[in-house]
C-alpha cells in the first residue's frame, strides 16, 4: 500500500507541473481580441479627453461582449486618478469611444492613459482573462499654448449653481509670486509644478447672468489675466403642464417653467414637446406654452412628453389624455339686451359651436345693488334669458361664460354688458323737518327735508312741490316749487296753523307726501339744558316717556355748529323710544353740540321737551380772556373779562384762576400759592362760578410791581401760562397831588392861551417896531424935477448946513433944552433964500456910516426956524473960501473944551434946495436950520486909534 502510495503521489505532482507549464505558456501568448489603434483628442471647451479604438481579429458579423478597463495618469504614470471599467458590445470593423471630463484643466498638467480588455461573453468562457495593457498614451496641453508669461484655465466654463470647480494658472515667467482673486478676493491655492498652480472653489454661487470674473496677475508687474465663469442655477423641471382645445383643432399646452437659470439667451434652456403615438416632435417657441395641431385622423388620445434641457442637464414631464376630455370654449359673444323696463330686461349671447354634438352649459350672473344673483342655462347656439324683480333706475352688469355639458373641463372666459333699467315714481315720501322763528309778528319756518335713496327715487328727482294750507282758512294754499337738488327753503307764514305737505317728484311721478303741522307759536319754550357727554360712539341721550300720546319723537343738532348755516340733522323715533345714539362723522373733539328734543302730537304738531348740549371729547382751553384792568389804586385794582365767550369754548368751563406774582411773594387769605411751568412761584386765587367774570385784586402794596394773569379750568385741563400783564401801584398820596395839580396846570394854560390872542396888543405897548424909512409916506412928498424916480436921497445928495457939538458930563447925558449952555451952536455953511420962513417939512434918514445904538439919546423933535439972522450970527463964516478954516477952528475950540469921551457930535444935514442959484455965495440972512421932527441918533465909527474913546452923536436933517 505504501508503495502505490508513493507512485500515486509521484503522478499527481507531475500532472500538476504539466498543466502549470500549459497554462503559463497560454498567458504569455497575446489575446486575439486587445484593444488595437488606440488613439487620445482633446475638447478644450468641455476639458474632455476623448478615447478611440478598435478591436482587430473578430469574425464577420461576430458580436462580443467585451470590458475595457481603463486607467488615467496625471503628472507621471505612476500617479493613477482614475480607474474605470467600460462595458459594451463589439462589433466586427467597429470604433469604440469613450470621453473623461477632468475636473482639473487639461491645460494645467500633463495626463496619461491605458487600458486593457477582457472578454465578458457567455459564448466564451474560457476567455475572461485581462489582455496585457497598452501603453501609456500621453496628453500635454501645454506645449500648444504658445509664448505668454501667464495662462488661466479653463476659459468660459459652465457650471451649475452649488457645483465645485478647479481652476488653475500657468506661468512662463521665473517669477513665482502670482496672485489671483475670485471677484476680488484673493484665493488660496495649491502648487503642482514650479508654475503651475491650482485653486478648488466649492458650491460656487450664482452671481451675474454675465458669469463670474476670476484673474490672476503678477505681484509688481504688469502681468494679468482672467477668465469668466458661468454659473448657472439649477434647472427645474416643468410645473402644472396640461393641455386642452377650444374648437377640436389646436391644443393648446401650457406648464410653469419655474424659475430662470439665469443665464445668457444662447445658453438658456429649451423646451421640446413630443407625442409618443404619432412619434412627432416640436420645438416650442416659449418657455410657458406651445401650440400642437390635431390630427386629422381624429386621434383621441395623446401622450406628450415635454422635455427642458439645456447645456448641462435634462428635464421632462409626461401627460396622457383624451382630446374630448380637454375641451375648454371660447368665451360667449353679441350679449344683447330687449325688452328693459323698470323691473324686468331680457339677454341674449351666441356661442362658438363645438362640433355636431356638443351642448354647452352656460352660467349667467346679475350684479346689482350689492347682490349677485346666478343662473345656469343650455345652450347649443344661441342663449336666452329674463331678469325680473329688477330695481327701477338702476345699472346693472351681467355676465356669461360657458362649458362642455358632456365632459366638464373649464369654464370658457367671461363675456360682460351692463344695462340700466327705467325710471319708475318715488316710493317714498321725503323725510322732513322744520325750524321755527318769530320776526316782528311773523312766523319764519324753514324746511328742511333729506334726499330720497337711490331705491327711494327709482329715477332722477327733478323738483320738490310744497303745498302750504291755511287749517283756519281751509280755502286758501300755496304751492312752492323747488328745483332740485335743494334741501330746504323758508317760508314766511302769519299766526295762524298750517299744514305742509312736501313732494318729490321725477320723470314719471310723484312721491307720497310728507305732512307737517307748523302753528304761530315756535315751540321754543324754555326747558332747563342738561348736560351729556360723548364718546367715540357718539351721544347717548335719554328723555322722559311722555304721559299723552305722541306719534314719535324727533331729535335735531347741528353738524357743523359754528357754521352759521348749521347743517341740521334729524332723527325720527317710535312713540316707545324713549332713548337713542346719536352718531355722526362729522362729530369733530372740542365742539359744543346742542341736541333738542321734539314730541310729536297726535295732530303732527311738535313741542319740544329736552334740550342737551355736549362734547364728544372735551379739550383744554386754548386761549385765555381778555382782561381789562381798571379802578388803579395803590391798594387794589379790578379785573374784568366780559367779553369771554364760554359757549364756543372746547370744553364746559368750570371756573376761573387768578394768577398774581409779586416781589414779595407772599399770598393773603383765600390765595394759596401755585408753581408755573417754567418753576415761577406765584399766588393763585379760584373763581368756581363761570359766570363771573370780575374780580378784585385787593390787599397790594403802594408803589409796588405786579403781574397778573387769567384762565379759564375745565375738568380737562386750564387755559395756556401765557404772558402775564404787568402792573405797577400808583403812590398813597399821588390822588390828592393829582386835585391840586390839575386845577393849577389848567389856570397857566388858560393864562397862556389869552396871553398868546393878546400878543398883539402887548407888543404895541410893550415894545414898539421901530418905523423904516424906505417904508415912510414921506417920500411921496420929495419930487425932484432933476430926477423923477429919487425917491430915497443918498449922502451923496446932502450939504451939511450946521455942525452941533453936545458936551457931555461923564455918567451924565442932558437934553438939548435943560441949559442955555447945551443948546446946540449951528454952524451955517451953505446959504438958503431969505424968503424962506417958517417950519419947513424934514425927513429923518439913516445915516449907514454910524452905529444905530446911540439911537436912543435923541428924539426926532420939531425946532421953529427963525425968520431971520443978524449978521454977527455968521461968525467966522463971513466968506466961503474961509469956511474950511472956521469950520476946523471952531471944531478944534470944541475939543479942546470937552474932555475925550464926553462929546458927542451930532450932523445935521439940510437938503440942497431944489431953486436955481450959485450954492456957493452965502446969504446975507441965513435962516436958522430947522430941527427935523424925526430923526435917529447914531454912534460915529472912530477914524483912528486916538479917536477910539471919542463918542458922537449926530442928528442928520434933511430940509429944503
Amino acid at each position: 500500500p505504501m508503495a502505490l502510495f508513493s507512485v500515486f503521489q509521484t503522478t499527481f505532482l507531475l500532472a500538476s507541473l504539466s498543466l502549470r507549464t500549459y497554462q503559463s505558456e497560454v498567458w504569455s501568448e497575446p489575446l486575439p481580441w486587445a484593444p488595437e489603434s488606440l488613439k487620445v483628442s482633446i475638447n478644450s471647451t468641455r476639458q474632455c479627453l476623448h478615447l478611440q479604438w478598435s478591436v482587430h481579429n473578430l469574425a464577420y458579423h461576430q458580436e462580443l461582449k467585451m470590458v475595457f478597463q481603463i486607467e488615467i495618469s496625471r503628472i507621471k504614470t505612476s500617479n493613477v486618478i482614475w480607474v474605470e471599467d467600460y462595458s459594451t458590445t463589439v462589433k466586427w470593423n467597429q470604433v469604440l469611444h469613450w470621453s473623461w471630463e477632468s475636473k482639473l484643466p487639461l491645460e494645467c498638467a500633463k495626463h496619461f492613459l491605458r487600458m486593457r480588455s477582457a472578454v465578458d461573453d457567455a459564448k466564451t468562457p474560457e476567455q475572461r482573462f485581462w489582455s496585457n495593457w497598452s501603453s501609456w498614451e500621453e496628453v500635454d496641453v501645454q506645449n500648444s499654448l504658445g509664448h505668454e508669461p501667464l495662462f488661466v484655465f479653463p476659459k468660459d466654463k459652465l457650471v451649475e449653481e452649488g457645483s465645485n470647480v478647479t481652476i488653475c494658472y500657468v506661468s512662463r515667467s521665473q517669477q513665482n509670486n502670482i496672485s489671483c482673486y475670485l471677484e476680488g478676493v484673493r484665493m488660496q491655492g495649491e502648487q503642482l509644478g514650479p508654475n503651475v498652480s491650482m485653486f478648488n472653489l466649492n458650491h460656487v454661487a450664482f452671481i451675474r447672468e454675465t458669469g463670474t470674473n476670476i484673474y490672476c496677475k503678477v505681484d509688481q508687474g504688469d502681468g494679468i489675466k482672467g477668465i469668466v465663469l458661468f454659473v448657472s442655477k439649477v434647472l427645474e423641471e416643468p410645473k402644472d403642464f396640461s393641455c386642452e382645445t377650444q374648437d377640436l383643432m389646436t391644443l393648446n399646452c401650457t406648464w410653469d417653467p419655474g424659475r430662470d437659470t439665469g443665464l445668457l439667451k444662447q445658453l438658456s434652456q429649451s423646451y421640446t414637446l413630443f407625442e409618443s403615438f404619432s412619434g412627432k416632435k416640436t420645438l416650442c417657441k416659449h418657455k410657458s406654452w406651445c401650440s400642437w395641431q390635431v390630427a386629422p385622423e381624429s386621434q383621441e388620445t395623446y401622450n406628450f412628453t415635454l422635455t427642458a434641457e439645456n447645456y448641462l442637464r435634462k428635464r421632462s414631464v409626461y401627460l396622457l389624455f383624451n382630446l374630448t376630455h380637454r375641451v375648454h370654449p371660447k368665451a360667449p359673444f353679441n350679449v344683447l339686451f330687449k325688452n328693459v323696463s323698470a323691473t324686468n330686461a331680457t339677454m341674449t349671447w351666441k356661442v362658438h359651436t363645438i362640433g355636431n354634438y356638443y351642448t354647452l352649459l352656460c352660467q349667467v350672473d346679475l350684479y346689482g345693488e350689492g347682490k349677485v344673483t346666478q343662473h345656469n342655462i343650455s345652450v347649443k347656439v344661441d342663449g336666452e334669458h329674463l331678469f325680473g324683480g329688477l330695481e327701477p333706475d338702476t345699472q346693472y352688469m351681467a355676465q356669461v361664460r360657458c362649458a362642455n355639458a358632456n365632459r366638464f373641463w373649464k369654464w370658457s372666459e367671461w363675456t360682460c354688458q351692463n344695462f340700466t333699467t327705467a325710471e319708475a315714481a318715488p316710493s317714498e315720501a321725503p323725510d322732513v323737518w322744520r325750524n321755527v322763528k318769530s320776526v316782528q309778528g311773523d312766523c319764519v319756518v324753514t324746511l328742511f327735508w333729506k334726499p330720497l335713496s337711490k331705491l327711494q327715487a327709482n329715477g332722477k328727482i327733478l323738483f320738490y312741490n310744497i303745498v302750504i294750507e291755511n287749517l283756519d282758512r281751509s280755502s286758501i294754499s300755496k304751492l312752492l316749487s323747488i328745483p332740485a337738488p335743494a334741501n330746504g327753503t323758508e317760508v314766511i307764514l302769519d299766526q295762524c296753523l298750517y299744514q305742509i305737505h312736501v313732494t318729490a317728484n321725477n320723470s314719471v311721478g310723484t312721491s307720497p307726501a310728507s305732512v307737517i303741522i307748523v302753528s304761530g307759536d315756535p315751540g321754543n319754550t324754555e326747558v332747563e339744558e342738561e348736560r351729556v357727554k360723548g364718546t367715540e360712539d357718539g351721544f347717548s341721550l335719554s328723555w322722559k316717556p311722555q304721559p299723552r300720546n305722541v306719534t314719535g319723537y324727533v331729535v335735531d343738532w347741528c353738524d357743523h355748529p359754528r357754521d352759521p348755516l348749521c347743517d341740521l340733522q334729524w332723527k325720527n323715533l317710535g312713540p316707545n323710544t324713549t332713548s337713542t345714539v346719536v352718531s355722526s362723522g362729522a362729530f369733530r373733539p372740542g365742539v359744543r353740540y346742542n341736541f333738542r328734543i321734539y314730541g310729536i302730537s297726535t295732530e303732527s304738531v311738535p313741542y319740544l321737551l329736552e334740550k342737551k348740549t355736549g362734547y364728544s371729547q372735551e379739550l383744554a382751553p386754548s386761549d385765555n380772556p381778555q382782561v381789562v384792568m381798571s379802578n388803579l389804586t395803590s391798594h387794589s385794582f379790578t379785573l374784568s373779562w366780559k367779553d369771554y365767550s364760554t359757549e364756543s369754548q372746547p370744553s364746559f368751563i368750570q371756573g376761573y384762576h387768578v394768577y398774581l406774582k409779586s416781589k414779595a411773594g407772599q399770598c393773603h387769605s383765600g390765595w394759596e400759592k401755585a408753581v408755573l411751568s417754567d418753576d415761577a412761584v406765584c399766588c393763585k386765587y379760584k373763581i368756581d362760578n363761570p359766570k363771573q367774570k370780575t374780580f378784585v385784586v385787593e390787599n397790594l402794596q403802594p408803589e409796588s410791581f405786579y403781574e397778573f394773569l387769567v384762565t379759564p379750568y375745565t375738568s380737562v385741563g386750564e387755559g395756556p401760562h401765557g404772558a402775564f400783564t404787568k402792573v405797577t401801584t400808583p403812590d398813597e398820596y399821588s390822588p390828592i397831588l393829582i386835585r391840586i395839580i390839575l386845577p393849577m396846570v389848567f389856570c397857566i394854560l388858560l393864562l397862556m392861551i389869552i396871553c398868546y390872542l393878546k400878543s398883539q396888543w402887548m407888543k404895541e405897548k410893550c415894545y414898539p417896531d421901530i418905523p423904516d424909512p424906505y417904508k415912510s409916506s414921506v417920500l411921496s412928498l420929495i419930487k425932484s424935477k432933476e430926477n423923477p424916480r429919487l425917491t430915497i436921497m443918498n449922502i451923496k445928495d446932502c450939504v451939511p448946513d450946521s455942525i452941533e457939538v453936545l458936551n457931555k458930563q461923564e455918567g451924565t447925558r442932558k437934553s438939548l433944552t435943560e441949559t442955555e449952555s447945551t443948546k446946540p451952536t449951528y454952524l451955517y455953511l451953505l446959504p438958503t433964500e431969505t424968503s424962506y420962513s417958517g417950519p419947513g417939512p424934514c425927513i429923518c434918514f439913516e445915516n449907514f456910516t454910524y452905529n444905530q445904538a446911540a439911537s436912543d439919546s435923541a428924539s426926532c423933535g420939531h425946532v421953529p426956524v427963525p425968520p431971520k439972522a443978524p449978521p454977527s450970527q455968521l461968525g467966522l463964516l463971513t466968506s466961503p473960501e474961509n469956511l474950511p478954516k472956521s469950520l476946523e477952528k471952531n471944531y478944534m475950540n470944541s475939543l479942546g473944551e470937552i474932555p475925550a469921551g464926553e462929546t458927542s457930535l451930532n450932523y445935521v444935514s439940510q437938503l440942497a434946495s431944489p431953486t436955481s442959484g450959485d450954492k456957493s455965495s452965502l446969504p446975507t440972512n441965513p435962516p436958522e436950520p430947522a430941527l427935523c421932527s424925526e430923526y435917529k441918533m447914531q454912534m460915529a465909527i472912530p477914524l483912528a486909534p486916538w479917536k477910539e474913546n471919542w463918542l458922537s452923536s449926530q442928528r442928520i436933517y434933511k430940509t429944503y
